[in-house]
């Protein structure tokens, strides 16, 4: 398998042909690369997380069918067809079964929103660092 191209290399050689004083472009550099870095993490974590929403939801579905199923033999045997208080129990199931169902996806979107804006926010911080760094005067020989 061969290596990764190194997308910096050609723009690290392009600048140094255009070198300015007292800027040191390595970690000019190396500050865009973390950017990117950050980004696709953040990106990583995005589609983990829409995946596993899906795989939640389908299992949701696939339940909801087997339930409807079961219902669906039950009143073709005649099984509480009749009696109104398992029918107001099994609808009070379904309707408490849906919204504990929202609940929990409302949460997985939530906690993958946190995680991925954890990665912006960490490399936010250090870009932050790293300015300040820059703008401390140079020590006196």
């Amino acid at each position: 398998m061969s290596s990764p191209v190194n997308p910096f290399a050609d723009l690290q050689t392009l600048m140094t042909q255009f070198s300015v004083p007292g800027v040191d472009l390595a970690a000019l550099i190396e500050s865009r690369r973390k950017d990117i870095d950050a980004l696709v993490a953040a990106n990583q974590s995005a589609l983990e997380a829409a995946q596993a929403l899906a795989r939640k939801q389908t299992e949701m579905l696939t339940q909801a069918m087997q339930d409807i199923q079961q219902a669906t033999r039950e009143a073709a045997s005649g099984v509480g067809l009749g009696d109104p208080a398992k029918q107001t129990a099994a609808a009070r199931k379904a309707i408490e079964k849906a919204i504990a169902d929202m609940k929990e996806l409302a949460e997985m979107a939530k906690d993958s929103q946190k995680d991925a804006l954890a990665h912006l926010t960490q490399r936010a911080n250090e870009h932050l660092q790293e300015i300040r760094a820059l703008m401390q005067p140079p020590a006196k020989k």
